[in-house]
């Protein structure tokens, strides 16, 4: 039998070979990809035919031709296998040129593509899949014989992504069941086929291409039934990023994954199986330098997964993925990642993900067992690129109501010493948790009040100024907005509060809320501040109506349905007494 290392070659040279879906047989009998050597017959990746021997040059050059010379009457034999005519041209290409002559002279209507054409299409893609499937069957041990039908359907792999500039056929495809087929070729033998069914997939499903809502969901929920998850999942598992061919694979299986992610159902689906988060992990952890474009993207989707779904921040807790993101992220305590580079991105996802993850309760609690605070700290001291990711980790890891323990342990590590710090919004944020979350008469408590009645209440005097620049860059969004409040119905002003809103949040909104609610738990607690807030504000003829309309406007725009407003609102409520 013909040696099957001497008929094909590995793609692009690379020595180590794919691994299989479920390896039934003996990988000596079967072939890897189906890859021509020089003096083959058979071209793969849906490349064009080429000259036997030698580049055919388009300038003229020889003896001219007999006036009377007609090809297509020469009497010129074929080879035996009728594959060229004279001068060494495939059959094939002599083809190709006659539709080109005969496009170019308008005596062919270019192709419409409809219903019809996707039907025709859709014939074709599933008689080739069924035509290498046969002759695989039945010549397994002799790849020889079925080369032919494996280059063929590549080539029609890649045919299908035209769809991407025709969604509208997206339905009929699905329709048809090409899109399972496309699915089903993720689990064929040939790697290099598989790959390509996943570009092909990539290209359909990508946010690029100017699909309906209606027109994706058909497509992509066809996939989804034809088990595309899983099976995207057994080529993480058998393709090895040693060979170039594979680590492209990955890479579109990435891309596929990402694409998908926009949906939230779908993205909380990908997450539920364990083994998508498990690998994305893994291969961040996998050691390399420089850092790799595969190693950044993983991190990507994984901040991509746990953004969409609390479902999927609660699966990734369970598997200890908060310690492995804290061990990750260590090595930046004092290390800059280059500028631009594919390992600042990568970081940039950890630290992501990992603010994802401590919104959660569980999150806080593993954040804590994890000594997330104490490396906080570090960064905040130590870091550059690290100072202000840190910083928002610790404001978000502080949030909400289950964020009490880890104020107390921020405040036990001595964080109120740290003070330059650039991101003004999250250090407000993480003030705000400490004054609404530690327990009344605690240490923890009197020592982070003590921080503002220091040294005269110097920091009290920095909030207020702090307060009026924000109110500055707020107040003209607001006075524009009550212009265009003026000239609009009652039922476009409805729906122009969002907008408006969003507005207001731009200008400096947020911030500026968070200093009233500080100021008005330190009006609320120490009758010192209290006095020294309303003299700052006497200064401008101002008074604590200002701090009492804000927290008002925040009351009224929270929803009781939604987990924590509740707590929030009956903060505000009695804060409002005070004022």
């Amino acid at each position: 039998m013909t040696n099957v290392d001497e008929l094909f070659k590995k793609p692009l040279s690379m020595a180590s070979g794919k691994r299989k879906l479920e390896p039934t047989r003996d990988p000596n009998e079967l072939y890897k990809a189906a890859k021509l050597e020089l003096n083959g017959d058979v071209k793969s990746k849906g490349k064009a035919p080429m000259v036997q021997d030698e580049e055919e040059d388009d300038s003229e050059a020889g003896p001219e031709l007999p006036p009377d010379f007609n090809p297509e009457k020469e009497d010129i034999p074929d080879d035996e296998e009728g594959r060229f005519f004279g001068g060494g041209m495939e059959r094939q290409t002599v083809q190709a040129m006659e539709y080109i002559d005969e496009h170019d002279e308008g005596q062919t209507a270019p192709e419409k593509f409809d219903t019809a054409w996707v039907r025709r299409f859709a014939l074709s893609f599933e008689r080739k899949i069924t035509k290498n499937a046969e002759l695989r069957a039945k010549f397994e041990n002799d790849p020889q014989k079925f080369m032919s039908s494996e280059a063929d359907l590549d080539t029609e792999i890649k045919n299908v992504s035209i769809l991407s500039e025709h969604p509208d056929l997206y339905g009929e495809f699905a329709k048809l069941g090409c899109a399972g087929s496309l699915v089903s070729l993720l689990a064929h033998e040939n790697a290099d086929i598989a790959i390509d069914a996943i570009q092909t997939i990539s290209e359909l499903t990508d946010e690029d291409v100017s699909a309906e809502q209606e027109q994706w969901d058909s497509l992509v929920n066809a996939m989804l039934d034809a088990d595309l998850i899983e099976l995207l999942v057994q080529n993480l598992a058998r393709l090895d990023e040693e060979s170039e061919a594979d680590r492209t694979g990955i890479y579109y299986i990435l891309n596929v994954v990402e694409n998908l992610a926009s949906q939230t159902s779908i993205a909380e689906k990908i997450g539920q199986d364990s083994t998508v988060l498990e690998w994305l992990l893994s291969r961040a952890q996998r050691k390399e330098a420089p850092i790799t474009q595969n190693k950044q993207y993983a991190a990507e989707i994984l901040a991509i997964l746990l953004q969409s779904s609390p479902k999927n921040r609660g699966k990734f807790i369970g598997l200890d993925g908060i310690d492995s993101l804290l061990q990750l992220l260590s090595q930046y305590r004092k290390l800059d990642p280059e500028k631009d580079s594919d390992e600042e991105e990568y970081a940039e996802n950890l630290f992501d993900a990992l603010i994802c993850l401590v919104d959660e309760d569980a999150g806080k609690d593993k954040f804590m067992e994890g000594e997330g605070i104490e490396l906080a700290q570090i960064m905040l001291k130590e870091g550059k690129f690290s100072k202000p990711r840190a910083l928002r980790v610790l404001d978000h890891a502080l949030g909400g109501p289950g964020g009490a323990p880890a104020c107390e342990r921020l405040v036990e590590a001595a964080g109120l010493r740290t003070q330059e710090l650039q991101n003004i919004e999250h250090l407000l944020g993480i003030f705000a948790s400490l004054l609404r979350l530690l327990p009344g008469g605690s240490a923890a408590r009197i020592r982070t009040l003590a921080k503002f009645m220091e040294k005269d209440y110097e920091k009290i005097e920095k909030l207020i100024k702090l307060r009026r620049e924000y109110a500055s860059r707020v107040s003209p969004v607001e006075q524009v907005i009550d212009k265009e409040r003026k000239r609009l119905t009652q039922e476009e002003q409805e729906i122009m509060v969002g907008e408006w809103l969003s507005r207001r949040f731009d200008a400096g909104l947020f911030s500026l809320q968070l200093i009233d609610v500080i100021l008005a738990w330190l009006v609320a607690e120490d009758d010192g501040a209290k006095k020294k807030i309303q003299s700052l504000f006497a200064d401008r003829d101002e008074d604590l109506s200002l701090v009492r309309k804000t927290l008002q406007e925040q009351m009224e725009g929270l929803t009781e349905e939604e987990p924590g407003q509740k707590d929030l609102k009956d903060m505000l409520e009695t804060l409002l007494q005070f004022l």
